[in-house]
């Protein structure tokens, strides 16, 4: 959850929200901001008892704190396997240890974060953009009331973000401006080719934003 919606929930209803995550195959939770204990928003918090939570690289190798990689996780809550499908479930779990398809980090404290999907990390030119990172630069932005990023096809780097932005209540978008302020944030090569303003985005039944919807969009 964005910390602006989180800071404007709170300020509103005077109810603290403890994010926390939870796989489908994990049933229901791994991780969440202990309740009454120190919480950190824009951290998914700590390992739930019994459940372990590391991150790996590309070779299954478990990595040092702050270092960005896949998160996995071991428990009595994950899944045995997917129902008649031998071949995705081994690609899923590997030792007991659930691929869970995100990339995030861990803090020297034991604080797991999120940084983004797995599929929808962007490459450009070689080097990884992590959708979440810009979106996040996007809704600190007090004209922005909610945003997705994605990559488009691009000849010369691969792939390019750009991003899809909902206006705040009476505001209007400056694209040029938008993009001049993630200058300011963020490292040249993360910085969104263009803007797209929307009025809403497509979303599952959860509130998910269908992001393959708006590369469909973007590829037109």
């Amino acid at each position: 959850m964005s910390p602006p919606a989180i800071n404007k929930f709170e300020e509103i209803y005077s109810v603290k929200i403890y994010e926390g995550d939870g796989p489908t195959e994990c049933s229901p939770v791994t991780s969440v901001n202990p309740i009454g204990g120190k919480r950190k928003i824009g951290s998914i918090g700590l390992p739930i008892p019994d459940v372990e939570m590391q991150i790996i690289d590309e070779a299954g190798n478990k990595l040092p704190p702050e270092a960005v990689g896949e998160i996995v996780v071991r428990g009595p809550n994950v899944m045995k396997g997917y129902l008649n499908q031998l071949e995705a479930t081994k690609e899923s779990i590997t030792n007991g240890w659930f691929h869970t398809g995100d990339i995030g980090k861990v803090d020297e404290e034991g604080y797991f974060y999120i940084l983004d999907r797995k599929k929808d990390m962007i490459i450009v030119g070689g080097l990884n953009v992590y959708a979440q990172e810009v979106e996040k630069v996007l809704l600190s932005h007090h004209h922005v009331s909610e945003a997705a990023v994605i990559g488009k096809p691009d000849r010369l780097r691969g792939e390019v973000p750009i991003a899809f932005v909902i206006p705040a209540e009476e505001e209007k978008i400056d694209s040029t401006a938008l993009i001049t302020f993630c200058r300011e944030h963020l490292a040249s090569y993360k910085v969104p080719r263009q803007i797209e303003t929307a009025e809403s985005f497509p979303k599952t039944a959860t509130g998910k934003v269908m992001k393959w919807k708006l590369k469909d969009q973007a590829a037109r």
